[in-house]
């Protein structure tokens, strides 16, 4: 792949601000996208940026909510996004608006922001000259469910001890929430990878670090994010991720961290415990696997005095099991074309 040269602490660089374009994939979000443009709205004006959403073609309304917005604030400007990935609705916006602005902001659709989220983010990467500016996410939740979920990815039990989740001070890192990227390095590298469904953001991120590219942690900002409120919708987002991330795996021939390689255990332990009417002992991992989330999940519930914490240990069993679920299916899948291919 062809990558320009990369831009590391850019000392000698005009101090005049970054301009920026707000690019926002939107699917199904009618219940949102309102309320998020109408909170955006006033960092537009202060920042003198266009709104991009690349819409992946709603049906709940959510595009005629966009037309009305569109017809009466000239920031606001609609992209279709065929392919309905996140990945494709960003790289379409800086194919279509990348030519008139230094950097793009990404923005989910069903997430809350600070009202200086995209101001802080242009002082980080101007001040750092980071390449790729990178923000924790916390997770919140409405419903009892959600909030159990929550509370399961806020805590190392569902996120492993990942920075952009536990937060942390700013600093260089390998990967975090995308919120800012650099035009120039984000096309240098290619742009998002659009065979990835999920975990296109950390695919990305490991191409700009091997093309030398910084990518900075800011502790000045963040995200709220609203998990999945069943238990189905929290496990198949979590198959999707185990997907992502094994694809990410095998398609940089990478070894999974130890915080990755541990809930990609839990089928194989579910699997052994099939065995136990032969062996009983096959159980033992998988048994004592639900009990260090359980025993997890009471501990954060006295600490924290909330008995919520017992169900949060269910949503990270679910997170677990189907995060393992999804890794194994693709690597599974992969091996399978690859003997079809030999």
């Amino acid at each position: 792949m062809n990558c320009e040269a990369p831009a590391t602490m850019r000392k000698d660089a005009p101090q005049t601000r970054l301009s920026a374009i707000v690019v926002i994939p939107c699917l199904n979000e009618a219940a949102h996208i309102e309320r998020l443009l109408q909170d955006l709205d006033g960092a537009a004006d202060r920042l003198d940026m266009p709104i991009v959403v690349a819409d992946g073609g709603s049906t709940d309304g959510t595009r005629e909510i966009l037309g009305r917005i569109a017809e009466v604030n000239p920031r606001v400007v609609v992209l279709d996004n065929p392919r309905k990935l996140q990945g494709a609705a960003v790289n379409l916006a800086v194919q279509e608006f990348g030519d008139t602005v230094d950097c793009l902001i990404r923005i989910d659709a069903h997430a809350d922001y600070p009202d200086d989220f995209c101001d802080r983010l242009i002082e980080e990467a101007q001040s750092t000259g980071a390449d790729s500016v990178v923000v924790v996410m916390t997770t919140k939740g409405r419903s009892l469910f959600q909030q159990a979920a929550a509370m399961a990815q806020n805590s190392k039990l569902g996120n492993g001890g990942s920075k952009h989740r536990a937060g942390a001070k700013g600093h260089w890192t390998d990967h975090g929430h995308h919120a800012l990227m650099r035009i120039a390095p984000f096309r240098a590298v290619g742009g998002y990878d659009e065979s990835f469904g999920h975990n296109e953001d950390a695919e990305l991120d490991h191409r700009l670090g091997a093309a030398g590219y910084r990518i900075w942690l800011t502790d000045r900002t963040g995200m709220t994010y609203y998990p999945r409120d069943t238990v189905y919708g929290l496990f198949r987002q979590y198959v999707n991720y185990g997907k992502g991330r094994a694809s990410n795996f095998l398609k940089h021939r990478t070894l999974p961290k130890l915080r990755q390689m541990l809930p990609a255990m839990v089928l194989p332990c579910a699997a052994g415990a099939l065995l136990a009417l032969f062996h009983w002992w096959t159980a033992v991992p998988f048994f004592l696997w639900v009990l260090i989330c359980l025993g997890y999940g009471v501990v954060l519930g006295v600490g924290q005095r909330d008995p919520r914490a017992v169900l949060a240990s269910v949503a990270a069993m679910v997170m677990h099991f189907g995060w393992s679920a999804g890794f194994w299916l693709q690597m599974l899948r992969s091996r399978r074309r690859g003997k079809g291919t030999s």
